[in-house]
């Protein structure tokens, strides 16, 4: 991995952060973009630290522009892109009868089309270095879940893109990789948005012994590194993913029982 660039949406928090910092020390360039300049400053600072280059891009990935001025600054601080990784994304929590439908448009935006325009503009460097294009989905982009109908959505959506652009390129030497984690200790929950679009601003789940970000982070460098095609993370989402695909009836009571621990929704 010594001396690729790595280019990772979303990474001024949580698993975003934890793989630039993980790419990092393992050598790499790295670029970072995010929405909160500040925040964004300070991810970069702790990678500076570790002696690496890292070029810091504030960007909104739901805005094409500021997708094609990310790969083209890129290009011009670094020469190529080795790895893109789609990590970009927020969640949503409320049941869909509720929901205002402006906020299953912004997640489509972030989680889905952040994914398409950053892949479309980082397409022809990734060939050109027969590189790793990595998306961030989720337990969700296999499980529908209560609650977190727009989430679910632009997460299929996002494996559905990436499934595609894999076949269409299995004779190019493009590494397509889709992450799986389950419940990771994160700050996605807190910035999840509610019906009527409001920034939750806590977490409903106690986080003390989910996986943590920087586990992720190493579980997705060593993908890439392997060339892996897909990861599903933590115990409990490998059982989602496999109880979804052979016992789908006996998955959808476990998810909402899950689901309904959380109290506040109001599955009955």
């Amino acid at each position: 991995m010594k001396s690729k660039t790595v280019i990772i949406t979303g990474a001024s928090s949580g698993i975003g952060k934890a793989c630039a910092i993980a790419f990092a020390k393992r050598g790499c360039n790295i670029v970072i973009s995010g929405r909160d300049k500040e925040k964004l400053e300070l991810a970069a600072d702790e990678i500076r630290k570790q002696g690496m280059q890292i070029l810091a891009i504030q960007g909104d990935v739901s805005h094409e522009e500021d997708c094609r001025l990310l790969i083209e600054k890129t290009i011009e601080k670094f020469g190529g892109i080795d790895v893109l990784i789609n990590n970009a994304g927020i969640s949503m929590r409320a049941l869909f009868a509720d929901l205002n439908l402006d906020v299953i448009r912004k997640l489509m935006d972030v989680n889905f089309w952040g994914t398409v325009y950053c892949t479309k503009y980082a397409l022809p460097y990734l060939l050109k270095n027969k590189g790793s294009l990595v998306g961030v989905s989720s337990i969700a982009g296999f499980n529908g879940l209560p609650g977190r109908s727009g989430y679910s959505a632009s997460k299929f959506a996002m494996v559905g893109f990436l499934d595609s652009i894999r076949i269409e390129n299995l004779k190019t030497g493009l590494h397509v990789l889709i992450a799986s984690p389950g419940y990771t200790a994160s700050n996605i929950r807190n910035a999840a948005l509610m019906a009527e679009g409001n920034q939750q601003g806590r977490s409903p789940r106690d986080e003390r012994h989910m996986m943590t970000a920087e586990k992720v982070a190493e579980e997705i460098v060593e993908a890439v590194r392997k060339r892996k095609r897909t990861i599903v993370l933590t115990t409990q989402g490998k059982l989602a993913v496999w109880m979804n695909k052979f016992f789908p009836s006996l998955a959808d009571k476990l998810v909402y029982n899950e689901v309904a621990k959380e109290g506040d929704i109001s599955l009955k």
